[in-house]
């Protein structure tokens, strides 16, 4: 009788995951990311262009979130610090204990859900690498822009350069806006919620996480809408190359584990060594001293004489 498996189960994963192979992969994965977007530093021309370029194009398209959100945020503190809060924080916070819990509670997800965020991370430093872009916040003032971390910065544990801890903002790489991973990973972590998470609160925050945070990146005015686009997109490619990436890595995997492992023993034994050498012998050839078999009723006697070979005459008729 076949195996059916019941509808809305799915088969374990192949390999058991450990969470000592997992967190160094994700800690590299994020040490590589920090890397390029410190490294990739871009000419600050170029970015103030793109990030004047993409206010025209939003004012082409009616889009003009940014100005009002500012202005809210700027003028009213008991928004705007919560705000700072949560861009300066939140995303190194939420992001992995959604990946601790999807490990822990979903392991047959986790695979899936772990390349789909490392594939999206590493599309959204291409984009930092091709498209340096200022932030609304670094524009000249005459833009109407005001950057609330700065302005608040005596309230939280950042500096007045970057969300990065006070001192450490020259660290950073303050023109890597487009596009925005702050709302493509509160996108991820939302999809998580609101697929696993079973309750009708977890939905509720699936919905609002990251709905919240495109709100925060504009009122802070460290991204423009087209960033929040952006990143939301780069989710997307994300999510429809991650089937691509888990078949390649598997391949990987098996053609690796071929090759390191240690070959199978010969067929037919345990892999000892044939003395023979694959000679054979000849018919009626006997060894020295080698006993005759006892023949059955009917058997003709073998025409060797039983004596051949160890020096016993042979017998007269």
């Amino acid at each position: 009788m076949p195996h059916t498996e019941t509808p809305g189960t799915e088969a374990a994963p192949q390999t058991r995951l450990r969470w000592w192979t997992e967190l160094p992969l994700i800690v590299l994965v994020y040490a590589c990311y920090s890397a390029g977007r410190l490294v990739v530093r871009g000419d600050v021309s170029d970015a103030v262009d793109h990030g004047l370029a993409i206010l025209r194009v939003e004012k082409m398209l009616f889009l003009n979130a940014e100005h009002p959100l500012n202005r809210l945020f700027t003028r009213e503190p008991w928004i705007g610090i919560p705000a700072d809060f949560w861009y300066a924080s939140l995303h190194y916070a939420v992001t992995p204990a959604v990946l601790i819990w999807i490990f822990r509670s979903r392991a047959v997800r986790y695979r899936a859900a772990r390349t789909w965020l490392m594939t999206s991370t590493f599309i959204g430093l291409i984009g930092f690498t091709l498209l340096p872009t200022c932030p609304p916040r670094l524009l000249d003032a005459s833009h109407g822009f005001v950057d609330t971390m700065a302005q608040y910065s005596s309230y939280g544990w950042w500096g007045g350069e970057a969300s990065a801890p006070r001192g450490l903002g020259g660290m950073t790489n303050q023109y890597a806006a487009m596009p925005s991973l702050h709302v493509g990973w509160a996108l991820w972590c939302g999809v998580m919620l609101w697929r696993h998470g079973g309750t009708r609160t977890a939905k509720v925050a699936g919905v609002v996480y990251p709905l919240v945070t495109v709100i925060v990146v504009m009122g802070t005015a460290n991204h423009y809408f087209l960033d929040a686009v952006a990143g939301a997109a780069v989710m997307g490619t994300g999510l429809l190359l991650t089937p691509f990436v888990l078949r390649t890595a598997d391949r990987v995997r098996t053609r690796l584990a071929t090759r390191f492992s240690p070959a199978a023993p010969a067929p037919g034994g345990a892999g000892s060594p044939i003395v023979s050498g694959g000679c054979q012998t000849s018919a009626g050839e006997r060894f020295p001293r080698q006993r005759e078999q006892r023949l059955g009723s009917g058997a003709e006697p073998d025409p060797a004489p039983s004596g051949a070979g160890d020096g016993a005459p042979a017998p007269t008729r």
